[in-house]
């Protein structure tokens, strides 16, 4: 269970530092959505710019099996990289955003 909690922690913690204001419009909120009984996480924006909707999502992890899935990383931040740095071992991180064959290749977890 520590080891749970730790992910939760630090997925929390990788959120907020990537959590920026929308700086189109005043309308649209930066929103950090911690689902930690499913152990989803995402950071979105919601709301209007002029006419037009905005719902976005910008990051989106989960933890799996003792695994932390990166299921979509819309940043230009290296979130695999951050993890690590974090103190999450490679073996401990899927990159669910590539297909299981690619995922081989990458250094880190397959499933």
């Amino acid at each position: 269970m520590e080891k749970l909690q730790q992910y939760q922690q630090i997925i929390r913690d990788v959120i907020a530092e990537e959590a920026h204001p929308y700086c189109h419009s005043n309308d649209v909120e930066t929103a950090m959505i911690f689902d930690t009984e499913h152990d989803r996480y995402q950071l979105t924006y919601i709301g209007w710019e002029a006419q037009q909707r905005i719902f976005n999502v910008i990051l989106h992890l989960d933890i799996k099996d003792g695994k932390i899935w990166i299921q979509y990383n819309g940043t230009e931040t290296a979130i695999a990289k951050v993890l690590t740095d974090k103190g999450v071992p490679a073996s401990d991180i899927v990159l669910g955003f590539h297909s299981p064959f690619k995922r081989q290749f990458s250094g880190y977890a397959l499933a």
